[in-house]
């Protein structure tokens, strides 16, 4: 394979192997993203080697939250929140292609980036939802419903925990990728944390050579049921967080 040698040998490292028509997936979605990036406002990445590792590669490190061999043919329940221009959601799922995925953005012309990256890749089980965290978590039918929550937003995690953890069921774990020194950040989501249900912050150290940047995975398994109350109305979560 002469495309994506990042990916592939990204991916080798985490004990993942992809074939040639994976490859080809990832780049039609590289495609479209540069495509409609030229009047849609997606990403500030448009280098392909850059989308490949920030954006591909990085979203699949999630990966080493699990064991591989039990986390391959599962059929979870997993949200990416913010999903954006599908990250990390579409990644993971063009990988873990068993996984029942649901891409949740705010933003309209976002949504229809991403439900046109859906049809073009050809998935299945993956559904496009055009809302906000804090009244989608309200509703039964997503209420505490997934094994895995995801949010690669750019938020703290206070907020992020009040956004992520109701839609987590008990047992089920929120991940949260982060950059860069994160001590602080956790110690000031505790509260949060724990009033939203979560227990114990697990941490795991991303390290691979094509992402030099320091990154870590915050891992939080959801203890006990999110009180009715919580996420707060739209907005709050962001401006005051707990």
């Amino acid at each position: 394979m002469t495309q994506f040698t990042q990916l592939v040998d990204g991916l080798t490292t985490l004990g993942y192997e992809i074939g040639p028509g994976q490859v080809r997936l990832f780049e039609v979605y590289r495609d479209e993203l540069l495509r409609w990036n030229q009047y849609t406002n997606l990403t500030s990445i448009t280098d392909p080697s850059g989308i490949e590792t920030r954006h591909f590669l990085d979203s699949l490190t999630i990966l080493q939250v699990f064991e591989k061999d039990a986390v391959r043919n599962s059929h979870m329940r997993v949200l990416d929140i913010g999903a954006g221009a599908g990250f990390p959601g579409i990644p993971l799922k063009l990988i873990l292609t068993d996984i029942n995925l649901v891409l949740l953005e705010a933003t309209g012309k976002k949504a229809a980036f991403l439900r046109n990256v859906v049809v073009r890749l050809g998935l299945t089980r993956t559904t496009v939802v055009n809302d906000r965290a804090e009244v989608l978590a309200h509703v039964p039918s997503h209420r505490e419903s997934y094994d895995l929550v995801v949010a690669r937003a750019v938020a703290p995690l206070a907020s992020l925990a009040e956004l992520c953890l109701p839609f987590v069921t008990v047992g089920g774990m929120f991940v949260a990728p982060k950059k860069g020194a994160i001590v602080d950040e956790i110690a000031e989501a505790r509260n949060a944390i724990s009033q939203v249900g979560g227990a114990d912050v697990h941490l795991v150290e991303v390290r691979l050579p094509q992402l030099a940047d320091e990154r870590t995975l915050v891992c939080i398994r959801k203890a006990s049921h999110s009180p009715d109350r919580y996420p707060r109305r739209s907005g709050i979560p962001l401006k005051r967080p707990l």
